[in-house]
């Protein structure tokens, strides 16, 4: 099944302890690059969401936003700065000698002083691994769904576009004959225009006729422009993993088969033909970049 590269997900799990949501969103990049918006809480968890990520996701730029709410009760440890407190008892008693007022002798003073005292919270992801597992395993389902989803719709266009090339290249087989029968007269009209000349050139007749079989032959590029067609339905057909970059390659050698045809063909309706296959080619590519 071909899967987008483009797609949204988000789960929620809770324990007693911890509530996390979790949040996946996808868009196309030739190779996979996750970016964390995550709590510091959860740095040390990232290299485990990567491998988690991973099993879902393989190509694409991929953004995870976790919110975490911590519902345990707080442990809280109120710190001293000692030097600071001692360098606001050393001021007060020099101003206390300088305008000869009564020292202070009451602590609460001193800490009142701004960051003598900081209240410090004892923070840690104890037992908040699995819940963590749970809300982004639930994102990522919801995102492959959704993946898989817009993969079939690309499905069904992939085919329809390869269907309209196929038809394309069956024109250009009906109009092989007679390009080649055109192509033909103006041969033996340039031959018999050498064979008047009273000097024969022998070699410009060879030269002449191999230019012919040449030129005029497209059969090989519609051959190969059969089997990429047949390759690609393939590999559409049996894909279960990532397929995008296979089928992109198969569409850069649709184009140069194109390409070397509309060379060859010798008549204005065949190169129409031609502009309007490369034409349908260009979609399929546009549409490929959206497969992982």
């Amino acid at each position: 099944m071909l899967k987008s590269m483009t797609g949204y997900g988000e789960g929620t799990a809770e324990s007693a302890a911890w509530k996390i949501r979790a949040e996946v969103k996808t868009v196309n990049q030739r190779y996979l690059d996750i970016a964390f918006h995550t709590p510091k809480l959860l740095n040390a968890e990232e290299a485990h969401m990567r491998d988690t990520i991973k099993q879902t996701v393989a190509r694409g730029k991929l953004d995870l936003f976790l919110t975490v709410e911590d519902l345990r009760e707080k442990s809280v440890n109120i710190r001293v700065n000692r030097t600071l407190a001692q360098a606001y008892q050393q001021a007060l008693n020099e101003m206390s000698d300088l305008l000869r007022v009564t020292r202070p002798d009451d602590v609460a003073t001193i800490a009142s002083y701004p960051d003598v005292l900081t209240a410090e919270e004892q923070t840690s992801f104890d037992g908040g691994e699995t819940v963590l597992d749970e809300a982004l395993g639930k994102a990522l389902v919801a995102l492959d769904e959704m993946r898989q989803a817009e993969g079939a719709n690309l499905e069904q266009d992939f085919l329809h576009r390869i269907d309209t090339l196929a038809g394309f290249v069956e024109k250009l087989k009906q109009l092989a004959p007679a390009i080649v029968a055109s192509y033909r007269d103006r041969l033996k009209a340039t031959v018999a225009e050498l064979l008047a000349a009273e000097n024969i050139d022998e070699t410009r007749i060879i030269e002449e006729t191999a230019l012919y079989a040449d030129k005029v032959n497209f059969t090989e590029e519609v051959v190969r422009l059969e089997s990429h067609f047949a390759q690609f339905r393939q590999i559409i057909a049996e894909a279960d993993g990532p397929v995008g970059r296979k089928l992109d390659f198969l569409i850069q050698e649709m184009n140069r088969e194109a390409n070397t045809i509309g060379s060859k063909c010798q008549s204005a309706e065949a190169a129409q033909t031609v502009v309007d296959m490369k034409s349908e080619i260009e979609k399929l590519r546009e549409q490929v970049q959206n497969i992982e």
